[in-house]
């Protein structure tokens, strides 16, 4: 992930600061949060479950969230911080980095946009524009639109009526219909007793060339990573695409489909209307999931699922003559 131009963050701060369990004369310090994949030294990650194996033996983080068990798989040069709830300690130092990152306040900073500082773009009426973002030519904005601080947009877009964009960077020759809320926080909080502890949303959602998306279709950004949406993906009305989705090229995405956080979907996959993807799966490449089917386990490269829970199609068919 590039530096982050959507959140102030706070730091560096001392390891021992951060966790009073850690017993040590040296002064380690911590400069940022990062994923597995992402993070370089002096950044502490996260590693709570074994899907992640490969990410965690490859981390270059110099500090890393985990437990007992999962320890044995980081780097020599990584040290473990054993928690009891990694996603819990992960929330709680993250509300420390970026305390502005649990909620989503307003954008204080928006104005009607300037001609001279956009002259090649095309407004419609009442839209607010926040500071630093940057519009490319032959870009059309829709009316009642709100485009808040730092969002780029890329040329010959097309963003239609009635849309925020925020914490969100957008290729060209992207399409987005009437209605849609993108960049907003995700469905993140940890449980305690009667109160539940909001997880700060760091990401952002990067949506890359030649994109469609359908109207009132909603996008979280990444809690810690990005969400993304890949080249020549279209997606039809009503799409929600939780934190740290990824989603690759050339796929077809049909109406009131649901994808649960941290879900990744492979190349030219094609879902048919109403299908639900829960979190943290892998779908592959090339794979045709049927309407109103629930996936809850990865799906290989190449096969066609439907149902609930969702199987290959010969199997649904089958079990459908019993």
């Amino acid at each position: 992930m590039t530096k982050n131009t959507f959140f102030k963050r706070k730091g560096p701060f001392l390891l021992s600061d951060l966790f009073k369990n850690i017993q040590s004369n040296k002064k380690f310090n911590v400069t940022d949060i990062k994923s597995l994949e992402e993070a370089n030294k002096n950044e502490l990650t996260f590693f709570d479950k074994i899907d992640y194996i490969n990410f965690a033996k490859l981390t270059k983080a110099s500090y890393c969230l985990t437990t007992e068990k999962l320890k044995i798989y980081l780097p020599k040069f990584c040290i473990p911080i054993i928690v009891k709830n990694v996603l819990f300690d992960l929330c709680v130092v993250t509300k420390k980095f970026y305390p502005d990152a649990d909620i989503d306040a307003p954008d204080t900073s928006l104005k009607a946009p300037k001609n001279s500082n956009f002259s090649k773009v095309k407004f419609g009426k009442n839209i607010l524009v926040g500071k630093n973002v940057s519009i490319a030519k032959n870009t059309i904005i829709g009316s009642n639109t709100i485009i808040e601080h730092n969002v780029s947009i890329g040329q010959n877009c097309v963003i239609g009526s009635q849309i925020v964009l925020r914490n969100s960077l957008i290729g060209n020759n992207v399409v987005i219909q009437d209605g849609c809320k993108i960049g907003l926080k995700g469905f993140g909080f940890i449980p305690i007793n009667d109160k539940n502890l909001r997880f700060p949303h760091i990401g952002k959602v990067v949506i890359k060339d030649n994109v469609e998306i359908g109207a009132n279709c909603t996008i979280d950004r990444g809690s810690i990573n990005n969400t993304e949406i890949g080249q020549n993906t279209f997606l039809d009305n009503q799409v929600h695409i939780a934190h740290n989705v990824k989603i690759g090229n050339n796929c077809m995405i049909a109406g009131q489909v649901g994808f649960a956080g941290s879900s990744v979907v492979g190349n030219n996959a094609s879902i048919g209307g109403q299908a639900g993807v829960s979190g943290h799966l892998k779908i592959g490449n090339n794979v045709k999931i049927g309407g109103g089917s629930g996936v809850i386990k990865d799906i290989k490269d190449g096969i066609t699922v439907m149902g609930y829970p969702a199987v290959p199609l010969k199997k649904f068919i089958k079990n459908q003559k019993k």
